[in-house]
């Protein structure tokens, strides 16, 4: 047998370097071919393969996974020593002149450079497929190709087997060591015959008997297997062979839980294994024993999920068509949903048998989800068939297609999908059924109406409220308990005012004071905030408000105290005979106790709405007219409680307590001082602390609710400093108190010693709202009266000034002109007045 001599390269050039001067001797190999002057056809044909090299050497040089190994030099070695010999072959004109001798010259170039070129497929480890193929395709084509003469004849079978015969002795492998090296060589033997079987397999020159008798897949999985193993991503290669030309050897010998595991573990390893591994277990899922076991491999789908979700768009949608294959099985479906790969569920729940339905139902329902994934599977289409499963299943079907719903639901986005699937009619007809076996339904029926019952669309069944308040009384508690839930988020809704005054005149009110007695806390938490809801303005039958009251001082929970106190809140101020029996009931010392409680800096919906409800229980007990129960809501702590609500008040808070300060600061000038008051509290003698600026006599804050006194005056301005505008109108109302007219030059100078007082009523003029910029001319225009605050802050108020009388506000003109007067900027005879 012909032996080729291995060339030495150079090992000071890089790998690199030595392949692009390959691809520099193959273009002019090729241009001295297509330019000879001898008889040009076969030589063209020559110059053609020679062309077809040059891309895949320069692919070949800039590929980083390849390995820079002493046998792929050797064969790059081989390769330029064949295409010098051509070179000057074509170069010595006198070798090729006869035609007979120049035919078998070029045949032989031909597949000596194939045979050279074959050294290099075989020794290139790491090589992408797609070049491994290229390369493949180029060697066979040299190797079978043949110039046409009388005198020469095409390779034959046998040629062509002794050529890759002759490759492997190159290689240092003959067929009969291959078994043994794989299994008992060292790591270069092992990556020398790997190469040879890969050889040996391609061309057909082992059959299946072959590798089952010498057990070659078992070696290969244990080497793979095995801790130390080299060349995992060569071995899956050579493996994918076997299985795509012997079918009957995979599905014997690949197809065992061990070598499956064994394949399973490179789906956690490098981009290029795991792409050959995603690719070996598509090919074997065609058997449906191994379809079985994957999904029991531990790992496998949570991994195969995530390859589908990674960047490497082959693994990807090799994974995808793998997860495909394996959902048709139940177990394997479900674990793909708990890996976040929900498709296959979702075609469970539309096609598959009612049982499989049913399962995936059940575990959809126990799914802990995000809310994007709720929102994913309801995009994906998950509801209609769940809905449909309600609607027509049977028992067990019906259950879990409504727990799996009540799930989903949880996400806003699905809600108007459930509603607009139709479910409201035969979920109301579940809860009004009697049937003994459906009983167990109407729980999870009533939960997921509850949730539903948030969606804007639920408000065009206008008949729905008062079909839930006829099943309040004939259900359990926690039927009753998601009943209730149902109708308050109805109720609750911005645009269900005329559902609120039917549900009115039904009576709602009669149906749920009485609940509020429940031992029961969610049935009682739920008709309390019913009630709060519907409630504004309208009065409560007194026999009801003891208990409400308790529940203020006696409940664990904020939220139930936050609900009680907004329903008291609702009463109308008007209503004189609840005020009376509240104040009985000693409603207010138990608010300013649980406020004196609560922590202004744990700032939450629940305490703000609770804070709200008790500024506006406060203005019913310091009204104006009624200076005998101020001094009783003075005496009980309002005053220290309105102030901390000013300064750290949600907005509507703040804006509430100045309206009681407002009604109390009314008083004073005509409120006896605290060293007269008729309470007989102990103070301090009259000292210049004690001396009000504004009132010009010693004030207290219980003697004559002095706002000087009670240190609220400061935090009024800073609400109008800041960026929310809802308690502009009540702060301002509060000031005007400070400028009456007996006190009005006292009340300007306190105003402004206050830094940024008067630049904040000026800036009121841009920002606030009409009644806030009438009320802001009002105090401004007392203050600018002193001449020294003329010449302090005129030139700042002018510019806003004028700009308000060029908008034209007709409520604003009389005051603008006061002050556009004030500053001699208007004649009092000017046409503007």
């Amino acid at each position: 047998m012909k032996k080729i001599n291995q060339v030495k390269m150079d090992t000071t050039k890089s790998f690199s370097e030595l392949v692009l001067e390959l691809v520099a001797s193959a273009d002019e190999v090729a241009s001295l071919a297509k330019d000879s002057e001898i008889d040009t056809e076969p030589l063209s044909e020559f110059a053609i393969y020679i062309e077809k090299l040059s891309p895949i050497l320069d692919t070949l040089r800039e590929d980083k996974m390849i390995m820079d190994t002493p046998t792929i030099r050797s064969a790059i070695g081989s390769l330029e020593a064949e295409l010098q010999r051509a070179r000057n072959c074509i170069v010595n004109k006198s070798v090729c002149l006869n035609e007979h001798h120049r035919f078998d010259v070029i045949q032989k170039l031909t597949h000596d450079l194939g045979r050279s070129l074959g050294l290099l497929l075989f020794a290139s480890i790491g090589v992408s497929l797609d070049l491994k193929d290229k390369l493949g395709v180029l060697h066979k084509e040299m190797m079978n190709h043949s110039y046409f003469c009388s005198s020469s004849e095409s390779i034959t079978d046998n040629e062509q087997v002794c050529c890759d015969k002759e490759e492997l002795v190159i290689m240092g492998i003959e067929r009969e060591d291959v078994a043994l090296q794989l299994k008992y060589g060292n790591d270069d033997e092992f990556k020398n015959s790997l190469l040879g079987l890969e050889i040996l397999i391609r061309d057909k020159i082992v059959d299946c008997d072959w590798i089952t008798d010498e057990g070659i897949i078992l070696i290969l999985f244990n080497r793979m297997g095995s801790t130390k193993c080299i060349d995992r991503l060569g071995i899956i290669k050579v493996l994918r062979s076997i299985a795509f030309q012997n079918h009957q050897t995979k599905v014997e010998k690949m197809a065992d839980i061990n070598s499956l595991t064994t394949l399973v573990k490179s789906l956690a390893r490098t981009e290029m294994e795991r792409r050959e591994a995603v690719g070996l277990l598509m090919d074997l899922c065609e058997l449906s024993s191994v379809r079985r076991r994957i999904g029991r491999i531990q790992g496998c789908i949570i991994m195969l999920v995530a390859i589908l979700n990674g960047n490497d768009t082959l693994s990807s949608n090799d994974a995808g068509k793998l997860l495909d294959a394996l959902s048709c099985n139940t177990q394997n479906a479900l674990l793909m949903a708990e890996a976040g790969y929900f498709h296959p569920l979702i075609q469970h729940l539309k096609e598959g048998s009612e049982m499989s339905k049913i399962l995936m139902a059940t575990a959809l329902s126990r799914m802990v989800l995000t809310e994007k994934t709720r929102a994913l599977l309801g995009e994906d289409g998950a509801i209609q068939p769940l809905v449909i499963m309600f609607k027509t299943g049977k028992l067990e079907g019906k259950l879990s297609a409504l727990n799996a719903l009540q799930n989903l639901s949880l996400s806003n986005k699905n809600i108007s999908y459930i509603v607009d699937s139709g479910i409201l009619p035969p979920l109301l007809q579940l809860l009004f059924s009697v049937t003994s076996s459906l009983m167990s339904l109407r729980e999870p029926a009533s939960a997921i109406l509850g949730t539903l019952s948030s969606s804007d669309s639920i408000l065009e069944h206008r008949d729905l409220p008062n079909q839930l308040l006829s099943l309040v009384n004939l259900s359990s508690p926690n039927i009753k308990c998601n009943i209730l839930l149902a109708l308050n988020s109805i109720l609750s809704q911005p645009g269900a005012s005329e559902v609120r005054a039917k549900t009115i005149q039904n009576g709602v009110m009669q149906l749920l004071l009485p609940l509020i007695s429940e031992t029961d806390t969610k049935i009682r938490m739920a008709a309390l905030n019913i009630l709060y809801t519907i409630t504004k303005n309208l009065s409560i039958e007194e026999t009801y408000l003891p208990n409400i009251v308790n529940i203020i001082s006696a409940s664990s929970s904020k939220a139930e105290k936050a609900a009680a106190v907004g329903l008291l809140s609702n009463i109308p101020i008007s209503d004189k005979k609840a005020t009376d029996l509240l104040k009985k009931l000693n409603l207010l010392p138990t608010l300013v106790t649980l406020m004196g409680c609560m922590n202004s800096s744990n700032s939450t919906t629940i305490t703000r709405w609770l804070e709200e409800s008790v500024a506006g229980i406060f203005i019913r007990f310091t009204l104006h007219s009624d200076k005998k129960l101020q001094l009783y809501a003075v005496e009980m702590g309002v005053i220290p409680i309105l102030v901390k609500l000013i300064s750290d008040g949600s907005i509507k808070a703040k804006s509430r307590a100045a309206t009681s300060l407002t009604q109390l600061s009314k008083n004073s000038l005509t409120s006896k001082s605290s060293r007269n008051s008729r309470w007989g509290y102990c103070v301090p003698s009259p000292t210049t602390d004690g001396f009000c600026e504004i009132h010009s006599r010693f004030c207290s804050v219980k003697g004559n609710f002095c706002l000087v006194k009670a240190g609220a005056i400061p935090p009024l301005f800073r609400v109008l400093e800041g960026d929310e505008r809802e308690a502009d109108e009540a702060v301002l109302v509060t000031i005007t108190s400070l400028l009456q007219d007996e006190i009005w030059e006292d009340g300007s100078n306190f105003i402004a010693k206050i830094p940024g007082a008067v630049e904040a009523i000026i800036r009121m003029l841009e920002v606030g709202s009409l009644k806030a910029k009438e009320t802001a001319l009002w105090i401004l225009e007392r203050i600018l009266r002193i001449e020294s605050y003329r010449s302090e802050y005129g030139g700042s108020a002018q510019l806003v000034l004028i700009d308000l009388a060029h908008k034209g506000e007709p409520s604003l003109k009389s005051l603008l002109a006061k002050l556009l007067t004030q500053l001699e900027l208007l004649q009092e005879q000017s046409s503007y007045f």
